[in-house]
């Protein structure tokens, strides 16, 4: 572990960041260059103490999760990333499909859309980010471990997961995460965490075993989702990605039509705020 290098490192990173880069507010009186070491500590889901040691360079060996953590927390492109992982004495995590690491870019969307329902997620449908109105209508998805993360593995091993969704919507999403889910066991091969949760889902579930056997494949999300709010019914929201083909990762943004009564509703779940996941 180079603890010089890495304390130079890090505040480097720091000091090259504005409040706006990472969606805080600017404030006035700021005496600091870049951002302050409590607001990177705070991004980073750590203490400032832990975090300005490591900046002092008498901090402890960080874990690959802590370092993983400060990569998110100061916007680090995977080449900053993997520089951090060796200053700290650890091998950098693998690029491409299986990473979790959000880049840059897709980071400063997600945090400049404070006022729609919006969320990063893996190709297998594993929320990575949420923006507050995402919380708001989905749940913090973003805080689940393993295989739960994946929307498609929830379908068909947690009946909470349903609730979310009109009930005209669900035999089609049946056979939409079961033709996804075949497409990318295909395509990342048998070793892949897509065949790994196909195999846990044949197991657990008949009815994902009854849609894998169909071998159904080429169907694609629609356009419009339509979503079962507990609080506010039914949401009808169009959904608009962007990929990040690098990192197998896509940014989905739901909106509404202006003058609609989802649109309305979309007010009133700011307002609402987040809910807690149906149990």
């Amino acid at each position: 572990m180079d603890r010089t290098g890495l304390a130079a490192f890090l505040r480097s990173r720091r000091e090259a960041l504005q409040p706006e880069d990472v969606g805080l507010r600017p404030g006035s009186r700021r005496r600091t260059v870049g951002l302050r070491r409590e607001e990177v500590a705070a991004l980073s889901h750590m203490s400032t103490d832990y975090y300005a040691r490591l900046e002092r360079g008498t901090g402890p060996h960080p874990s690959p999760q802590m370092l993983a953590s400060i990569a998110q927390g100061l916007h680090l492109t995977l080449d900053e990333r993997d520089h951090l992982y060796r200053l700290a004495g650890q091998h950098p995590p693998s690029r491409g499909a299986s990473s979790e690491h959000v880049s840059p870019g897709l980071l400063r969307v997600l945090d400049r859309l404070s006022d729609t329902p919006a969320e990063i997620v893996t190709e297998l449908g594993e929320t990575l980010r949420q923006s507050p109105l995402g919380v708001a209508l989905t749940g913090d998805t973003a805080s689940l471990q393993g295989p739960a993360r994946s929307i498609g593995y929830r379908w068909f091993t947690d009946p909470a997961a349903r609730r979310l969704y009109a009930p005209e919507e669900h035999a089609f999403l049946t056979r939409l995460y079961a033709s996804g889910l075949r497409e990318l066991a295909a395509l990342r091969g048998p070793g892949s965490r897509a065949a790994q949760f196909a195999a846990l889902l044949l197991e657990r579930s008949d009815e994902f075993r009854r849609a894998w056997d169909a071998h159904e494949v080429g169907l694609r999300p629609r356009d419009v989702k339509r979503f079962m709010h507990p609080q506010l019914g039914l949401l009808e929201l169009t959904c608009q990605r962007l990929l990040d083909p690098d990192q197998s990762h896509a940014l989905l943004v739901y909106t509404a039509a202006p003058g609609t009564e989802s649109h309305e509703k979309l007010r009133l779940l700011s307002v609402i705020g987040a809910q807690p996941l149906p149990a």
